[in-house]
């Protein structure tokens, strides 16, 4: 008798059903043998009727003593992050990406993203307790499973679910009894509940009893000194009481402190109030930036004298337009369920208007200032100084220097780029075009070749005194040139 074949009687005798008939299909070795539709359909009724408390207990059991076998599905900025802290936490961990080059570049020890050096992977590696796969079969072995897939906008600015609807669906296709999922991926408060519950419940398992579902935000800050994974406060929402209790455990092995609330819809609007808060406060100042800049003020000095108060404010900073997978998207997430319930978020569009305008008035003050030294936009060669949508960190998501290219190109003006960070840029669905260019090494020569440097992001490897000694105009959009003392007049604050 094959081993699969074995695995499929155990696996029938633990559901108390009776079959006549067998089934057995070609999958991989490393899963379950499956049941043909109607017939795990009708054992998972059988065994919710005989066993369904017993699954809460033994699930629980295997997370307070790290017995648990976790699986994190998306191993980007949130996903391989999570995945190490669960590793260290000692708990058995599969990474599951459906790119096959990053599963494939963390088996050999080399990490893609800047913050995670490849020594951890390495060191995760030795423990014998972290692997990754793009072979999503071996969902079914998972106790524990965490999905950090992106929640992009369409071109309508209207969420795009596609990444959480086909993970679901793949989950949905290896559910057993006795897992728990927990979504970590940003998005408007319902999706657990409305679009991920009925997905997984389909083939006949009920949630709360026979698997968990939990919603869970991420909290990441790429390149943060201060606060990681591991030590930020972690909100937590089950579906179900039972559901709650079994996601607490799961993290509070890897995290500080988890914050427990009574919904994953509260949940889901927790993240989204987090972002709202600082997309509504930036775009404030970049506002302010705007007018102060007319009245011949310095917002910057401005916000540095503000925040001398001890009480009643808190310091955000102008920049060049928003970037991240979290500000630039999250708040059109809520205005979109909002319409749903006939409410107006007209507050929280209005900065979204101001902030997406950002980088149109950096090219209006780059053309103003060409304009006072005689020389026009179409034509000029601009050298963007950081690609990364923040200092210090390789994340080009939505970054604003993207865009800021590209309008320079619209213009009929030439943009190259210069980050240590990001060496390539890499492909996007917005910027296409822009994708395989390579980024310019700063030397006197190249900085005296262009006509204006824009700095889009205050790296804190840029030498400042060294750019504003060699380049012709300098155009600062983060204040990054403060403390440069010599060749002032060649600076211009956007």
């Amino acid at each position: 008798m094959s081993q699969r074949r074995v695995a499929a009687d155990d696996a029938r005798k633990s559901e108390g059903a009776d079959f006549s008939v067998r089934a057995e299909v070609a999958i991989s070795p490393q899963v379950w043998f499956f049941f043909e539709d109607t017939q795990l359909a009708a054992a998972r009724k059988i065994n919710r009727k005989v066993s369904s408390g017993s699954l809460k207990d033994e699930l629980q059991g295997k997370l307070v003593g790290r017995k648990a076998s976790v699986g994190v599905i998306g191993l980007g900025y949130v996903g391989l992050p999570l995945a190490m802290e669960f590793c260290s936490a000692g708990y058995s961990v599969t990474g599951f990406d459906i790119d096959p080059e990053k599963p494939k570049a963390l088996i050999a020890g080399r990490s893609y993203i800047e913050h995670i050096p490849s020594e951890r992977i390495r060191k995760a590696l030795e423990t014998k307790r972290f692997g990754a796969t793009s072979d999503f079969t071996q969902l079914t072995g998972m106790d524990a499973i965490v999905i950090c897939v992106p929640t992009p906008l369409t071109r309508h600015r209207e969420p795009d679910m596609t990444y959480i609807e086909q993970t679901t669906a793949t989950v949905a296709k290896y559910l057993r009894a006795g897992q728990i999922i927990v979504l970590e991926s940003t998005t408007y408060p319902g999706t657990t509940e409305e679009v991920m519950r009925p997905m997984l419940e389909a083939r006949g398992l009920k949630v709360g009893k026979d698997f968990f579902l939990a919603f869970s935000p991420e909290r990441e800050d790429p390149a943060n000194k201060d606060f990681g994974t591991g030590n930020i406060p972690k909100v937590v929402g089950g579906t179900t009481k039972n559901c709650l209790a079994l996601a607490r455990l799961l993290y509070d092995g890897v995290v500080k402190a988890t914050v427990p609330v009574s919904s994953t819809q509260t949940a889901e609007a927790v993240k989204l109030t987090e972002n709202i808060f600082r997309c509504v406060n930036i775009a404030l100042v970049n506002e302010l930036k705007v007018v102060f800049d007319r009245m011949g003020i310095d917002v910057w000095e401005v916000i540095e004298a503000a925040k001398t108060k001890p009480f009643g404010y808190m310091p955000f900073y102008p920049g060049p337009g928003l970037g991240g997978h979290c500000i630039p998207i999250d708040p059109f997430y809520l205005t979109w369920k909002a319409r749903e319930y006939d409410s107006s978020t007209k507050f929280i569009e209005l900065a979204g208007e101001v902030n997406t305008a950002m980088p149109e008035y950096v090219i209006t003050r780059m053309t103003e200032a060409l304009n006072l030294a005689g020389k026009s936009l179409k034509g000029a060669k601009v050298l963007v100084l950081g690609l990364a949508y923040k200092k210090n960190v390789d994340d080009t998501r939505e970054s604003p220097s993207l865009k800021l290219m590209e309008l320079i190109e619209k213009k009929h003006a030439r943009a190259d780029y210069c980050d240590p960070h990001v060496r390539v840029i890499p492909p996007t669905r917005e910027h296409p075009d822009l994708a395989g260019r390579k980024s310019v090494t700063l030397t006197p020569a190249s900085l005296k070749r262009y006509d204006v440097v824009l700095v889009a992001t205050d790296h804190s490897c840029f030498d400042y005194d060294f750019i504003c000694r060699h380049a012709r105009m300098v155009l600062d959009t983060r204040n990054a040139t403060a403390g440069v003392k010599q060749n002032r007049k060649k600076i211009v604050k956007a």
